[in-house]
């Protein structure tokens, strides 16, 4: 069973006072939750401003059809404090991107604070800024990540230097909640966590592959299988054309 939050010795972002800037990537087919999860955290964070960004001004539409509207696009974006990469099915389309690329990379080279939540880590990794570091990601895609040079660690959340990554979906809001920790403190953590009643108690107990039903855990693997294939077949196509090897 994996750990809440794992914590690496490299130097972690130290606590300011000083105004923080957030931006946040949005894109066609992404899974709206990996960025309204942090956003209802981050958004709350003491004197902070969060700016959405997408390739164009248009809208996009998550992967369950919610419509989306950025502030502004990836051209007009400078450099923020916070850099968030959300995942989803929509992340596939981008990992040859090289404007979303480029802002992954231009942000991590600043050692501005990195934030992936799920499959977000795989455009860090496209990136090429997770060599070395520790990261998890969501659980379908966590054996792909040797193939980017990083190194998986079992937890729910990760924080490795300036890059935090998250674990599925949800686990985007205790990512959220640690990097409101690490730059504002905990008491300004624990006092969003308050006011948004975030206080997991499901009714099921389906939520990781080692405590749901088998049948369930089937059921999904088939609906992911044609998204499964793809992702892999990139990290192997990323990993030969950098000669990194793949680590079990």
């Amino acid at each position: 069973m994996s750990i809440p939050l794992f914590v690496s010795e490299r130097s972690k972002p130290e606590l300011t006072v000083r105004p923080l800037s957030v931006g946040c990537l949005i894109f066609e087919q992404m899974d709206q939750i990996d960025f309204t999860g942090p956003f209802e955290v981050l958004s709350r964070m003491p004197d902070s401003a969060v700016q959405i960004i997408a390739k164009k001004l248009s809208p996009v539409r998550d992967v369950q059809g919610l419509r989306l509207s950025p502030d502004m696009s990836i051209a007009e974006a400078g450099l923020f404090d916070v850099l968030l990469v959300p995942g989803g099915h929509g992340q596939q389309a981008l990992m040859h991107d090289e404007e979303v690329l480029e802002l992954i990379r231009r942000h991590a080279e600043s050692q501005r604070l990195m934030f992936s939540v799920c499959t977000g880590a795989l455009l860090c990794g496209a990136a090429g800024v997770l060599m070395g570091r520790q990261v998890t990601t969501h659980w379908s895609a966590r054996h792909l990540m040797p193939y980017y040079g990083a190194v998986l660690a079992d937890a729910r959340v990760v924080v490795d230097g300036n890059i935090v990554s998250a674990a599925g979906v949800t686990a985007g809001l205790d990512a959220a909640l640690v990097v409101v920790s690490l730059l504002r403190g905990e008491a300004a953590a624990q006092e969003i966590q308050l006011a948004i009643e975030y206080a997991p108690d499901p009714v099921f107990h389906s939520g990781r592959p080692d405590t749901a039903p088998a049948e369930v855990v089937e059921s999904f693997q088939k609906k992911y299988e044609p998204i499964g294939i793809a992702r892999e077949t990139e990290a192997v196509h990323y990993a030969a054309e950098n000669a990194l090897s793949h680590r079990q």
